[in-house]
């Protein structure tokens, strides 16, 4: 029998710094230079509510090829955009809708691991709405995400996390993201999936790094609970920590790129014609 072993919620969210900055969450505002006040940041709401059309009504088919000439334009006015641009130029991306892709399932990673460690930490873990989380398109982790309040949900069992991460955050996610790009329900699911499993392996190796065989059961318990909901399921096969996903997330597409280690294919594929995958 598996004593599990949790702590009550504190203010800073401090027990999730051991694990990683990718697992970490802060609580303080943002700040800019000495002096400066902290930078305005959108809430990931305002971010899931955005979905610009061009002047036919059509979702966006391109990126700009430069950053703005204002940084906080684009973060502000438009922080889906400003992400998935600022993807495409790092990965030199032929399609927007590849970089969208990894930009998705990058931001799907950070959620699962701020709600995964919370909920296998805390007594009760912290709220974590899109109204109270606010984001930063131009940063990464731990710096790109903020809670604005920290008061204590529901006990987390997989239920609780489907309706955090899944219903709260995915959903509208991938919705905002197939109203300006053909990314096909089935790659922003298995994206969804992939990201929950490597934020599971992540804690659970942490948790036996440390002693703490408790942690590590309960991230593989709640991790086979959320992977069989009805929006992940039949997107892969777990198999311990390891998991082969049924569909591609497009990363071979871009230049010098190959699989990821979950893909469904075993090397890249050949050239297809354009159209949505997954």
């Amino acid at each position: 029998m598996v004593l599990l072993h949790f702590v009550d919620l504190d203010p800073q969210l401090a027990a999730l710094r051991p694990l990683g900055g990718f697992f970490a969450l802060s609580t303080a505002p943002p700040t800019g230079g000495p002096g400066e006040p902290a930078r305005p940041l959108p809430t990931l709401a305002q971010a899931y509510s955005t979905a610009p059309t061009d002047a036919d009504g059509d979702p966006p088919t391109d990126l700009p090829a430069d950053p703005p000439a204002d940084p906080l334009a684009g973060p502000l006015a438009d922080p889906l955009a400003f992400r998935i641009g600022k993807v495409a130029r790092a990965l030199r991306a032929p399609e927007p809708r590849i970089a969208a892709s990894v930009a998705q399932q990058g931001l799907a990673a950070r959620l699962w691991s701020v709600a995964l460690g919370c909920a296998v930490l805390y007594v009760r873990p912290p709220e974590l709405a899109p109204g109270l989380l606010r984001w930063d398109p131009d940063g990464s982790a731990p710096d790109d995400l903020w809670l604005t309040e920290v008061h204590a949900s529901r006990p987390a069992d997989a239920e609780t996390l489907a309706a955090t991460v899944l219903h709260g955050h995915l959903e509208p996610l991938a919705a905002a993201l197939r109203a300006r790009h053909r990314l096909a329900p089935g790659l922003l699911r298995g994206n969804a999936a992939s990201a929950l499993a490597g934020a599971a392996r992540q804690l659970d190796a942490w948790a036996r790094a440390h002693g703490r065989p408790d942690a590590a059961a309960r991230t593989r318990a709640l991790t086979a609970e959320l992977l069989a909901h009805p929006l992940l399921a039949g997107t892969g096969t777990l198999t311990g920590t390891a998991f082969r996903r049924r569909s591609c997330c497009l990363y071979h597409r871009v230049p010098g790129g190959g699989v990821c280690g979950d893909c469904c294919f075993a090397r890249p594929p050949r050239s297809s014609p354009r159209g949505p995958s997954g």
